[in-house]
């Protein structure tokens, strides 16, 4: 894994939206794997910038989403569906069609599941996947104990990421106990990770990421595994070196 420290959110989100500008100026086709939650906002806001004033086309593009709550109607303003159209999509020239998020309201979540990884398989590999961490180590909403067999599941939401999400809703009852999410096979199968981590409540799990064991007590640890991972912190997060300007 190569680890870049960013001084400040800011400058870790501008670095993580030139990695995908440069990937889709060279591959206009590019398969991109997106994330949602408070860590990735700035970067697509920056991608919007980008694209408003230099014109990047993603017209091309395919994104596949991690994952989406269960339960939760496309509409409804806390859903990841909402979250990606209003933070993302409507402001690109990006074919609303070649965007795949999973369908939380299915009618079996079951195959739901078996649709998404299908769409995967089909469409993809994913060229670059953006993924954050999680305090307790969850990357998508894969939680401690998940296999890293798993493909695209239904997963019950621990407490502690349900917290860390309530802030999003009006109160805790309001937050999803499930969601389906893109596994962590899935997940392994990207041709490159960009994994974006910013503040210091973050610190602990970078740390045990970087020098901890693989175990699926800490589904990120499996990243260590993969060929091509970048890690982009801000110094909140980590404080060793090779800080960008």
């Amino acid at each position: 894994m190569d680890i870049i420290t960013a001084p400040s959110y800011e400058a870790m989100s501008e670095a993580a939206a030139n990695q995908i500008i440069d990937l889709v100026k060279l591959n206009p086709h590019s398969v991109l794997g997106l994330a949602t939650g408070g860590t990735p906002t700035k970067m697509y806001e920056l991608l919007i910038k980008d694209h408003l004033a230099h014109h990047t086309s993603y017209k091309n593009v395919t994104s596949f989403n991690l994952d989406e709550y269960a339960g939760l109607k496309k509409d409804h303003p806390n859903s990841y569906f909402s979250y990606m159209n209003q933070t993302l999509f409507m402001h690109l020239d990006i074919q609303q069609q070649h965007t795949f998020i999973p369908n939380g309201i299915a009618e079996s979540l079951e195959k739901e599941c078996a649709r998404y990884d299908q769409l995967l398989q089909d469409m993809g590999p994913i060229d670059l996947q953006v993924l954050g961490l999680g305090e307790n180590g969850h990357i998508g909403f894969n939680e401690p104990g998940t296999s890293f067999e798993s493909e695209t599941h239904i997963v019950r939401l621990t407490e502690s990421t349900r917290h860390a999400n309530a802030r999003f809703f009006g109160s805790m009852d309001e937050v999803p106990t499930h969601a389906v999410t893109m596994g962590i096979k899935s997940i392994m199968k990207a041709k490159e990770i960009l994994l974006l981590v910013s503040g210091k409540n973050k610190k602990n799990a970078l740390e045990r990421l970087l020098d901890g064991p693989v175990s699926e007590d800490f589904p990120a640890s499996i990243l260590k595994k993969h060929p091509k991972v970048k890690i982009i912190a801000d110094k909140s997060a980590y404080s060793r070196t090779n800080i960008i300007a």
